[in-house]
């Protein structure tokens, strides 16, 4: 039951596409052309080319590749801004908005044409996103899956909320957990395979593998093939095992 994870992509098309070479280049040495490859979330905000991100990967599910694009706390609130410009992420604190500098709101807009949105009238940058965003990439967004089970491995963006049944796991928490999760190190019966929170490098914890190495911050884009519950690190020298 081998699967592809790519970790977090914040808007920066040509570390996604690097991170996807790798595993085309694993794919090619292992003669697996199906196995799922898994991008985990948060697609835009933050980097230089959110729209690309998006278009890109909704062509590659197009043409048939066996991608998974998973939601991530990030796509969440670019939906919620094109549905009502007022809305407000529950799980964001009340000080912070989609189009504060801190979350890269308006840098995604900026990739659709729609400049300086920070600093204009909401239903004026609202306007303009609607006519700027494309309906079609607009319902996929909205559409996307909060999680994806495969194996011994269960792929979502943030993580999930330990001792809870998958059935009864909520958005809020896939999306955006991490206390409760993080510092959980029971087994939850399959390894959970997640991104969202920014580290230095892929790292295994035995019961999660966080595949979100700093994107948004300088780091790269990263790739990883799982079988059962180990996990090898994809580089251009080959696989690289992650180890508890």
């Amino acid at each position: 039951m081998r699967a592809y994870a790519v970790g977090d992509i914040h808007g920066h098309i040509d570390l996604l596409k690097t991170a996807q070479a790798l595993v085309a280049e694993d794919r090619a040495r292992e003669g697996d052309a199906t196995a799922p490859l898994v991008h985990v979330g948060d697609l835009v905000d933050r980097g230089p080319n959110s729209r690309a991100v998006v278009e890109h990967l909704m062509a590659g599910q197009q043409r048939g590749e066996p991608w998974v694009v998973l939601k991530g706390n990030h796509d969440r609130m670019f939906s919620m801004f094109l549905d009502d410009p007022y809305a407000h992420d529950p799980m964001l604190t009340r000080e912070l908005e989609w189009l504060h500098p801190r979350l890269g709101g308006a840098m995604t807009l900026a990739s659709y044409g729609v400049r300086n949105a920070e600093e204009r009238l909401r239903e004026e940058v609202h306007a303009e996103a609607l006519a700027a965003v494309p309906e079609a990439a607009r319902r996929w967004i909205a559409a996307l899956p909060t999680h994806f089970l495969h194996g011994e491995a269960l792929f979502v963006h943030a993580g999930i909320r330990p001792g809870i049944d998958l059935r009864h796991q909520v958005e809020d928490d896939l999306t955006w957990i991490r206390k409760g999760f993080l510092e959980d190190e029971r087994d939850h019966g399959v390894l959970v395979v997640h991104g969202h929170t920014a580290i230095d490098k892929v790292t295994h914890y035995g019961n999660r593998l966080n595949m979100d190495s700093s994107a948004a911050y300088g780091g790269p884009v990263s790739a990883a093939v799982i079988e059962g519950r180990d996990a090898w690190l994809l580089t251009p020298a080959g696989r690289v095992p992650l180890r508890p």
